[in-house]
């Protein structure tokens, strides 16, 4: 089974110019907010609390993380109970409100996605490896800490593995 680092390293490999970096620290949070907030129906209230779909992915997603880290499935399982607490509240809302925010999400992020691959000149990590697409919410939490100067010891792993992290020239004719 993959490590952490082998998983960031992978995906890290498609991440190295810093604009789309960037644009993961915003595409990757609406999306994952957005299919968290479309699975949040069907739901029922249990004991104070919205069991859906979305409930369900975010347990196992969150029990991968914590297989692969604990403190990054920690943050990865208060963020997810983040989101399930926000689309709780949309979900129990008008079905118009529901799907306008879950797809609007949905469509805006990949759109910003998208915009970043433009700039890295490479197609996004999950094309080749389906694996990518819960791995993505992942490297930008991970990145994250490493802007904040935690974890270096895992932030050098991925780097020696991956390459630094640069922006292109483009070359002026």
């Amino acid at each position: 089974m993959k490590t952490l680092v082998d998983h960031l390293a992978q995906y890290a490999a498609y991440h190295r110019d810093r604009r789309n970096i960037i644009s993961h620290f915003i595409g990757i949070p609406m999306i994952v907010l957005a299919v968290t907030v479309l699975l949040s129906r069907p739901g029922i209230p249990l004991a104070g609390l919205w069991l859906s779909p979305a409930a369900l992915a975010a347990l196992l997603s969150t029990l991968f993380y914590l297989r692969l880290d604990v403190r990054f499935g920690l943050l990865m399982g208060g963020l997810l109970g983040l989101c399930l607490w926000f689309s709780a509240g949309l979900a129990m809302g008008s079905t118009a409100l529901w799907l306008s925010t879950g797809l609007g999400l949905f469509v805006v992020g990949w759109i910003i996605q998208f915009i970043g691959h433009f700039y890295e000149g490479r197609k996004p990590a999950f094309v080749d490896d389906l694996t990518g697409l819960i791995i993505g919410p992942l490297f930008v939490a991970a990145e994250a800490a490493f802007l904040l100067g935690l974890r270096r010891e895992v932030e050098d792993e991925v780097v020696q593995r991956a390459g630094p992290t640069c922006i292109r020239q483009r070359k002026v004719i």
